[in-house]
């Protein structure tokens, strides 16, 4: 049997997210398994190739979708990088504004302390810097709702600031993130883009998901030297050292509205 590289990276894509290769060696064999059956059944001597187009009647409906572009599709959300216990994994912020108490902010997701800190330090940011970044003032007093789904999953730590203020300044421009672009980084009340851990798990996951650019923080420009070469072949990296410099990255331009031309009466 012939298991082509196209067939290996499509069982990885859609049916294994791990860091090490235990799920994969997993698929493989139960691809091994059944083409053996169909080679005793047919009792041909000839070697069978097992291309892309053979997975899914092998191992079924793919376990995981690229689901960037959907998900950023509308302004409010933003995709950001993070480091499980599994290895490094994409993380969606999503951000809507609702009526309540003005100025408020409600959190989901079951985040930790210090994720809590960052999505506040984020809002503050925005609302502070609200004429600069050009977002609408009445939007932005209304109750700010930011949530990171996969609720069962305990989520914490500072480097989802940077997508953290990239969601909830899309939100609050109605200008879309990029469904090219994932981030990572911890953001100061002053924008200041600060240096965080696991560079090399989000980074390859960011590759894993179909990214084709990441945005990290300046200080962490070294980290890219852990990468395998065929990663930094394939991806464009954008080094920040404030969050300005992430928001004209990560955000969609803004849509010129064409003025009506005068009307002349003679």
């Amino acid at each position: 049997m012939d298991l082509t590289d196209a067939a290996i990276d499509l069982i990885i894509s859609d049916y294994t997210r791990e860091a090490g290769v235990r799920n994969l060696e997993r698929e493989i064999g139960k691809v091994l398994r059944k083409v053996t059956t169909r080679l005793d059944a047919k009792r041909s001597e000839k070697p069978l190739v097992v291309d892309t187009g053979d997975i899914k009647e092998y191992l079924g409906r793919p376990k995981f979708q690229n689901e960037v572009a959907e998900r950023t599709s509308v302004p409010g959300v933003a995709t950001g990088l993070a480091v499980t216990g599994t290895g490094g994994d994409v993380l969606f912020i999503e951000a809507s504004a609702i009526d309540g108490e003005v100025g408020a902010l409600t959190l989901t997701g079951q985040l930790g302390e210090v994720m809590k800190e960052s999505a506040q330090i984020a809002l503050s940011y925005v609302r502070s810097r609200r004429d600069l970044l050009g977002v609408d003032k009445e939007l932005s007093d209304k109750r700010i709702h930011v949530h990171v789904p996969a609720g069962a999953i305990p989520k914490d730590g500072p480097s989802a600031g940077v997508a953290m203020v990239t969601a909830i300044t899309s939100l609050l421009t109605g200008r879309p993130v990029r469904n090219t672009v994932g981030m990572t980084g911890e953001v100061t009340l002053q924008g200041k883009v600060l240096p965080i851990g696991g560079v090399k798990q989000k980074v390859l996951a960011a590759h894993r998901a179909g990214l084709k650019e990441v945005i990290l923080p300046k200080r962490n420009e070294a980290d890219l030297d852990d990468l395998p070469q065929s990663v930094r072949d394939e991806m464009r990296f954008h080094l920040a050292s404030d969050v300005k410099e992430v928001l004209e990255i990560a955000l969609e331009p803004r849509v010129a509205v064409a003025e009506e031309p005068l009307s002349v009466v003679s």
